[in-house]
């Protein structure tokens, strides 16, 4: 059962993020008031933003962080709480109507868990959280009587878009993915790719970790996953596109044959505002489309065996378990390495496609397992990393 809430109150989780930061740029524009904010590492961005939007609550999952950050803000009101411990307290202690959820990994899970309890909406941009356990969650923020809204902008439009008729008579989601970077190259061109290429996505803005997903189309198939526990599809029910120019950001096909869409400039600010202003619409940050200068959307099958990572998800999902979690996990780790330069841009999916093999398990899993399968997934997933790059 929710506690009162504050109207037009908002607590942002993973505040420094990219979804973090847009979501703050939102709040801006529909004057809302700041509850809960949290972040991880960084204190002195952290600091700024504090100071800018006066949180009742300020949470750093790294203790000594929060604890620079507590003595930087002892001259304000701001309660400091530190660890992931601290996190799930202010998660907890929330009087706001949303709670955004942008922290990204598993860490996302028990403070949303927590905000479910205290809000009437969550607005969900984590990804690999939803991928992993995303039965589980999703019953958790169901009992916790939280109304669950997608941030990400292709589930966002399909949210939208399954407006336009009954449930019973959708024949399949259509979502639609930039094709990154590197669209049109095969596999023998990409091996010397390189994290400054991989991060220069052609039209969205987003994070890194996202950003090198996109380019080899795993955060496409972490999408495929999505759907299908936020609108309960079967992955044989949902497709992909390449979709270069980023405007229409998915479809939803009746059985009638009517496709309905959601078109609009590449900017995630749409989605966010409307996860929090639904089933309102408000003026808005994005640039508006300009008719006159659209010549043409093209759309193209995804060439899965120069992106192998699509195909593997939905296999993940077919076999369900804890092998989208250890996907999920492992490429985590790996784009990790390779943005560090410590392995090659093939080689994530290399790692991420042994690891799942090798330690995925089919059939139900509890949510201990799932939590265990990501932890195991990670660990393997440095060893095989290290193995690549030649590490000691």
């Amino acid at each position: 059962m929710n506690r009162e809430t504050e109207p037009n109150t908002i607590s942002v989780f993973g505040a420094t993020g990219s979804i973090g930061r847009q979501t703050l740029d939102v709040a801006d524009n529909i004057g809302a008031r700041i509850d809960v904010m949290t972040a991880g590492a960084r204190d002195d961005v952290f600091e700024t933003a504090c100071r800018k939007y006066k949180p009742r609550i300020a949470a750093m999952a790294d203790c000594d962080a929060a604890a620079r950050l507590r003595v930087a803000l002892a001259d304000t009101d701001i309660k400091v709480l530190g660890g992931e411990d601290g996190v799930i307290a202010a998660a907890s202690e929330t009087t706001a109507a949303d709670a955004v959820i942008a922290i990204s990994g598993m860490a996302a899970s028990a403070p949303m868990i927590a905000a479910a309890g205290r809000c009437r909406r969550i607005c969900m941009a984590n990804k690999e959280a939803i991928v992993a356990a995303g039965g589980h969650l999703l019953g958790a923020i169901k009992r916790g009587g939280a109304e669950l809204i997608p941030v990400d902008s292709e589930h966002s439009a399909i949210f939208q878009s399954l407006h336009s008729g009954r449930r019973d008579d959708v024949d399949k989601l259509i979502l639609t993915a930039s094709g990154g970077p590197f669209f049109g190259k095969k596999r023998g061109e990409l091996s010397a790719i390189t994290p400054e290429m991989a991060l220069a996505h052609p039209t969205w803005l987003m994070g890194p970790k996202i950003t090198v997903d996109c380019a080899m189309m795993m955060n496409k198939g972490f999408e495929v996953i999505e759907a299908m526990h936020l609108f309960s599809m079967p992955a044989d029910k949902i497709e992909v596109v390449v979709h270069r120019e980023s405007i229409v950001h998915s479809m939803v096909e009746f059985r009638d044959g009517a496709v309905i869409a959601q078109l609009g400039s590449p900017d995630m600010r749409t989605a966010i505002q409307y996860a929090l202003t639904y089933p309102s619409r408000r003026l808005g940050l994005a640039k508006r489309l300009d008719w006159r200068t659209i010549s043409k959307l093209t759309f193209y099958e995804p060439d899965t065996e120069s992106f192998p990572l699509l195909p593997l998800a939905y296999e993940s999902a077919r076999r369900g378990g804890t092998y989208a979690a250890v996907m999920s996990a492992a490429d985590e780790i790996a784009v990790h390495e390779f943005l560090r330069g410590r392995i090659g841009f093939c080689d994530v999916a290399d790692v991420v496609a042994g690891v799942t093999e090798k330690y995925g398990r089919s059939g139900e899993a509890s949510f201990d397992e799932i939590i265990d399968a990501d932890r195991e997934a990670r660990v393997r997933a440095r060893e095989m990393s290290a193995r690549i790059g030649g590490a000691d």
